[in-house]
């Protein structure tokens, strides 16, 4: 039996995405160039974020269950990210769409 919480993963990640027009060509490079620096952004905060979980476990010996759910949204914004940027996708991420 499958975890609730990975069909709700999966949905958010997978689920129907109304896709949008195709840009142009530049405009789809300017948009590639932001996400690209959202992205670098994106993968210092989790790696700010994954200290502060391994400080929380360590000292209280259990995770934040905040903190590993912003960690469970971050991963899927960077997975819709890395979508568009692969062009698997032409819905572009937060802040051009809903974070879900």
């Amino acid at each position: 039996m499958r975890d609730p919480d990975e069909d709700r993963i999966s949905g958010r990640l997978h689920g129907e995405q109304f896709e949008t027009e195709e840009d142009s060509i530049l405009l789809r490079l300017v948009f590639m160039v932001i996400i690209w620096v959202m992205i670098q952004l994106a993968q210092t905060v989790l790696g700010v974020a994954t200290v502060i979980q391994f400080i929380i476990m360590a000292v209280q010996k259990e995770r934040n269950e905040r903190l590993a759910e912003f960690g469970t949204d971050l991963g899927i914004w960077m997975a819709k990210a890395a979508r568009y940027q692969m062009a698997a996708s032409n819905v572009k991420p937060w802040p051009w769409t809903d974070l879900d």
